[in-house]
């Protein structure tokens, strides 16, 4: 089976304005191409004054379009040409000078005649000064913009060129990046409610110690962030800290709301939150790695060090087992099994059919940890195998099993 790549042979236009954020352009470029899309630029002439156009047109490897190109007796009208190209525009960085022509249906050179001709979509990603941002002009504009269909992605706060720092700034490239793969995954989960645990959990001894386990939660991070991408409604159960992978607020999907996070600590917790929040969601994954034991008994303060330390334990709650045996004949549920390489198959099958999963992603022992790891999964009716899968294609070969 394939999985699906969304930025695959897909056909980009970047519209690049004369801003000092010009140089993240770059990187941008590189990114996308590493996704496999097809990049072409064209720069409006305040771009031509900080870059010169060999650079995209070397990074991109197809020409990098200026003003000059315009009005070149070529046979062939240049920007409806190019408005016919892409599957995207991206207009990055958007300054407040083109906004208002673009706002006004400006044609007065060849980036506003593309946008005005195209029939893609255009995403713009505004940067500018804080007091250009909230300037009453440029609000009004950017309304405009929204008004005509344009995909209008918020500037980030932090420290601006001008050395002020407020909101105006270009956001950073991993996220422009993920706005657009977003784009072009298919939107099959609208209208659903997709419940998944993530991360460790903690079992306090005192109030400092706690057993744990060493779960970074990438597994259930790129689940949540598939889901969200295909227009699910994302619920969270955090077993971390902090939440610190890149995730875009999707502002521009005004049907898709950003997932919700609820940050738990013991596997109780975990437990408690997933099942107030199960009754209502369609899909439930339990990626989560919560602890499997806990002390019966914690101590108040902090133990005072001695020669040893004698602690008894008690089985926790099953999360996963307790909640996908209560689940309607409409809802699915979807389990993890790690075990040795030698009796992973035997134990997953088990797995599957005590805890009642509709789904069983099974992987080996040794993989534990590492990005790329071989997966079996059991599906209701099939038995799949996937040799060193990235975890965040792991998610993405899930959710195409999930609607296919």
């Amino acid at each position: 089976m394939s999985f699906s790549e969304p930025l695959r042979n897909k056909k980009i236009l970047i519209g690049v304005c004369g801003g000092i954020a010009i140089y993240k352009v770059c990187e941008l470029i590189r990114k996308l191409k590493n996704e496999g899309a097809q990049i072409t630029t064209v720069l409006t002439t305040g771009a031509e004054k900080f870059i010169n156009p060999v650079l995209f047109a070397s990074l991109s490897e197809n020409k990098a379009y200026t003003n000059e190109d315009f009005f070149k007796p070529e046979g062939s009208i240049l920007h409806i040409e190019l408005g016919k190209y892409p599957d995207v525009i991206l207009v990055v960085p958007a300054t407040a000078s083109f906004i208002s022509k673009l706002a006004t249906g400006s044609a007065s050179e060849l980036l506003l005649a593309t946008l005005l001709s195209t029939k893609a979509p255009v995403y713009i990603f505004p940067s500018m000064n804080t007091s250009m941002w909230e300037h009453p002009a440029t609000k009004e504009n950017i309304e405009r913009l929204k008004r005509y269909d344009y995909f209008v992605y918020d500037p980030s706060e932090g420290p601006l060129a001008c050395g002020e720092t407020g909101k105006g700034r270009l956001p950073e490239i991993e996220e422009i990046s993920e706005v657009v793969k977003a784009h072009f995954v298919k939107k099959n989960l609208l209208g659903k409610k997709v419940l998944i645990t993530g991360g460790p959990t903690r079992e306090y001894i005192d109030e400092v110690r706690f057993i744990t386990n060493a779960s970074s939660g990438k597994t259930a991070f790129f689940l949540a962030k598939e889901a969200y991408y295909r227009g699910a409604e994302v619920h969270l159960v955090w077993g971390l800290d902090t939440f610190p992978y890149v995730l875009p607020k999707l502002n521009c999907f005004s049907k898709v709301p950003f997932p919700k996070v609820y940050f738990v600590k013991t596997t109780k917790e975990m437990f408690e939150t997933a099942k107030s929040l199960f009754p209502q969601c369609n899909i439930s994954i339990f990626a989560g790695a919560p602890c499997d034991f806990r002390p019966k008994s914690s101590f108040k303060g902090k133990l005072k060090k001695k020669e040893t330390l004698a602690i008894d334990l008690e089985l926790t709650e099953d999360i996963a087992k307790i909640l996908s045996a209560e689940k309607t004949e409409k809802q699915i549920t979807i389990g993890f099994a790690l075990e040795e390489r030698k009796k992973l198959l035997n134990y997953a099958k088990k797995k599957k059919k005590k805890k009642n999963f509709d789904y069983l992603v099974a992987n080996p022992l040794d993989a534990a940890g590492k990005f790329e790891s071989d997966y079996v999964i059991f599906t209701p009716k099939d038995l799949l195998e996937f040799k060193n899968l990235p975890k965040f294609q792991l998610a993405r070969v899930l959710f195409d099993l999930l609607g296919s």
